[in-house]
Parts: C-alpha cells; sequence; structure tokens
C-alpha cells in the first residue's frame, strides 16, 4: 500500500483527539451544554457548539450528548475531533498562492495539483491552509476549526477556491453551498466514448464496504449521502472523452465515484482504477502511448474550473474561470493528435 493511502487509511479510523476537557465541579444549577461551554472556550459561537453536538463531537462522561443535554455537577465535558489540536498543525508556511481575486471580504485562489487542502493525520504541513495562515491574519474557522475554509478539492484536483476572510462572509458562503445556490463546474478527462451528450448522475456517495479508501455510489439511498452530478461531453477523443461536470453537492469524491459508477472512471486516477487502460486497442504502441499519458498527467484528470457565488457583501453574483493546467493540456493534446491520426497502432 502507498503511504499517503496509509496516511489516510489510517485517518479514517474512529478515533478521537480531545480538544477541550472542562469538569463541571460543584455545579448548582443545571445547565444546557451548549451554553455551558460558551463560558469556556474563548470564540466560540453557539452555531459552532451546536454543529458540533449534531457531529458527535461532544462527550459528557465518556459518552455523545447532544446540543439540549443538562449539564450537571460533577460532569466532565469534552470536545473531541477526528484531527489532532489545530496548535499541532497549524505552522504558518511561507508558501505561493496564486490568487486569482482578493478583497476585505473574500479570495479566490487556484490550487496546484499536489498540494492538500487543510492538514490532516500525514500532511501536517505544505497545504492551503499552512499558507493561508502565512499570508492572512485571524481568518474565521469554520466548523471543523480549519480557518478561512468554505469547501475543498481533492490533493490531486486543480482548481477554484473560494477562502472566506471574515466571520460574516463564512457563514453567508457556507449556506450558498449548503442550499446549493453556488456553481461548480468541473473539466474531467474519462475512459471510454461517453454515449449521451449530457446527463445526470444521481445516487447517495458513502463510505466503501470493503474499501475504505474509496467512496460508493448506494442508489437505494441506503447508505451515505444524496449526491447529484450534472455532465456534459465537451470533447469526444475515441477512447477517452472530455467532460464538463457541474456539482449540485458537494461530496467527497464525487466526480471521481460517480463517473466511474456509469462506466466512464476517470483517466489516470489511481485510487478507482483509473490508472491501467481501460479501453482501447492490445497493440504495444497504444500501450506505450497511455503510458506516456500518464507520465504526463500524474495524476486524476480532474480540474476545478469555473465558480460562481453570491458576493457576502455587495450581494453581486460572481463568477471566475481558470485555464486548464499544463498536465492536462498536454495530456489531450496528445489524445487529439491520436484521434485524428490514429498512427500510434
Amino acid at each position: 500500500m502507498r503511504e499517503e493511502d496509509q496516511h489516510e487509511l489510517d485517518n479514517q479510523d474512529d478515533e478521537l483527539y480531545e480538544h477541550y476537557s472542562f469538569d463541571a465541579g460543584k455545579l448548582s444549577t443545571p445547565l444546557r451544554v451548549d451554553k455551558f461551554l460558551m463560558n469556556f472556550i474563548e470564540n466560540a459561537t453557539r452555531n459552532k457548539i451546536q454543529q458540533a453536538a449534531k457531529n458527535g463531537n461532544i462527550h459528557v462522561n465518556g459518552k455523545p450528548v447532544k446540543q439540549n443535554y443538562k449539564v450537571k455537577a460533577n460532569d466532565v465535558v469534552k470536545v473531541l475531533f477526528e484531527y489532532p489540536p489545530y496548535e499541532h498543525l497549524l505552522t504558518p508556511e511561507d508558501i505561493p498562492l496564486d490568487i486569482v481575486y482578493e478583497d476585505d471580504t473574500l479570495l479566490v485562489v487556484n490550487k496546484p495539483a499536489g498540494m492538500v487542502v487543510h492538514p490532516g493525520h500525514g500532511n501536517y504541513s505544505g497545504t492551503l491552509i499552512n499558507a493561508l495562515v502565512y499570508h492572512f491574519d485571524n481568518l474565521p474557522a469554520n466548523s471543523d476549526n480549519r480557518p478561512g475554509l468554505v469547501h475543498r478539492i481533492d490533493k490531486d484536483t486543480t482548481g477554484l477556491l473560494v477562502i472566506a476572510k471574515t466571520e460574516h462572509a463564512l457563514n453567508h458562503l457556507s449556506n450558498q453551498f449548503a442550499e446549493k445556490t453556488s456553481e461548480r463546474e468541473y473539466v474531467a478527462l474519462v475512459w471510454g466514448n461517453v454515449n449521451e451528450d449530457e446527463g445526470t448522475v444521481e445516487g447517495h456517495i458513502g463510505r466503501h464496504k470493503k474499501n475504505r479508501l474509496q467512496m460508493d455510489v448506494y442508489e437505494d439511498g441506503s447508505h451515505g449521502k444524496e449526491a447529484v452530478t450534472h455532465y456534459k461531453v465537451l470533447e469526444r477523443l475515441g477512447y477517452v472523452t472530455l467532460v464538463s461536470c457541474k456539482l449540485e453537492t458537494g461530496r467527497t469524491h464525487q466526480i471521481r465515484v460517480h463517473m466511474k459508477h456509469i462506466g466512464h472512471t476517470l483517466f489516470n486516477d489511481a485510487r478507482y482504477g483509473g490508472d491501467k487502460i481501460l479501453k482501447g486497442t492490445s497493440f504495444t504502441k497504444y500501450k506505450q502511448f497511455v503510458e506516456n499519458c500518464f507520465k504526463i498527467l500524474p495524476r486524476q484528470a480532474l480540474h476545478a474550473k469555473t465558480l460562481g457565488f453570491e458576493h457576502p457583501v455587495t450581494g453581486e453574483f460572481m463568477r471566475f474561470d481558470s485555464e486548464l493546467p499544463e498536465d492536462m493540456v498536454a495530456c489531450l493534446d496528445k489524445w487529439r493528435h491520436y484521434a485524428k491520426h490514429k498512427d500510434i497502432e
């Protein structure tokens, strides 16, 4: 197993890390746990505490409780998360940022391939968050205590992310993503000739029951969370197809999982088997051609191309577009040449 896979697997264990612990002592009158914690945790908001309770992150005497639990004398209240306390993780690092837009409220960045968005087990440095806390002071923390982060994209996916610089912007933008009013378009190169010019993939996405490094689609809704992806063919290149994918929801690995589900795994997506020749001929020259493409694009062929949202202060709908990264462009050029000439075989 690759080292980064092992790190991710380790990170998916059910171990929780203690961030806060308080002994209620001789509490005279029972007090709701959200109000109790408001008295102890600096800069905490009631909304964030309630969200933590909903996520099962607040424990009393060793058991998770809801936000309306009444803390009694001698109760031990702990706040636990799936990641170590951030004072051990959030080291500011002077990492250059490709800033597409910035004002006093927010910024839009273009993330390169290979950059993890936030620290986690095995990735404590070199992340987008490490860069952000170096370049910007006092970014607001989201419900997972991640400064400025409204949404995320995978390590080897490139493209646009919006970062909030104020608490108001964080809440406003997060609500837009939750209410599906933001716009997100990705461009992906997938294996096979996609039959329909456009279509929609629906099906709950949850952790794969056998391979915990993968997500899977559960059409009956028995597992996971609702996920909807709208796709449209941009260019047909024989054994691969360039598609546009617009997200209605934002689940982990959503496009990667949905496209595989309909038989079109992303090109060179090692996690989901796209790093093997899934379509094409058995000729040796073709095999060499594909392997050369893998070398040019050593990651899943996925780019977060456009991003749209309402500005939290002005109310203006803003839409940003980014060029395909060089590795995807070079790979596409090779496939275009192959599709046109078929001289590889």
